[in-house]
């Protein structure tokens, strides 16, 4: 409803617009376009009341009670919510590890976690080699010459650590590219 109010909003300025901007002309034709303009004003804003009022009407929030059966949400079993919870508690430490290694390459905390998050959700290329075991992830570049660098640094931190692919034992290497 707030875009049809919205949508009607503008169209009435638009013919108000193009109503103040006519020109008269001595054969009389505008005076008629004119007429039709504002008829069209008076029905866009008689539809724009009734819209204004509806949507006041209308409440902004739905309780659950009011949903039929087959669409209200369902609560995870307990269980569930455990094991939703263990691996969101794991993601978030695994986060706040990463930008305490990236935290020394950058000023401020919040700039760090952020930049974490972008590194979670860029594009990487995965090469595996197995002659030499190894695993090598390209990272894409970020958006600014700054945060490749703290990337970067990253990244060669956690090449120097020797981590290895827990089921093919393959050494990571991580690169920016």
């Amino acid at each position: 409803m707030d875009k049809a109010v919205k949508e009607r909003t503008r169209r009435i300025r638009k013919l108000q617009a193009e109503l103040g901007a006519a020109k008269p002309d001595p054969d009389g034709v505008s005076i008629q376009r004119q007429a039709e303009r504002v008829e069209d004003i008076q029905r866009w804003k008689k539809e724009h009341k009734d819209l204004c009022r509806q949507r006041k009407e209308t409440s902004k929030k739905v309780t659950i009670d009011s949903l039929p059966q087959a669409e209200r949400p369902t609560q995870l079993p307990p269980m569930a919510k455990l094991l939703t919870d263990t691996v969101k508690m794991i993601a978030y430490r695994a986060e706040t590890a990463l930008v305490a290694l990236l935290r020394k390459h950058l000023a401020k905390e919040d700039e760090a976690r952020a930049l974490v998050r972008e590194l979670f959700v860029s594009s990487a290329d995965l090469i595996p080699n197995p002659a030499q075991n190894t695993l090598t992830v390209r990272v894409h570049r970020m958006a600014s010459p700054a945060h490749d660098q703290a990337i970067g640094a990253l990244l060669a931190d956690l090449t120097k650590i020797d981590f290895c692919h827990p089921q093919t034992g393959a050494r990571l290497i991580y690169e920016l590219v």
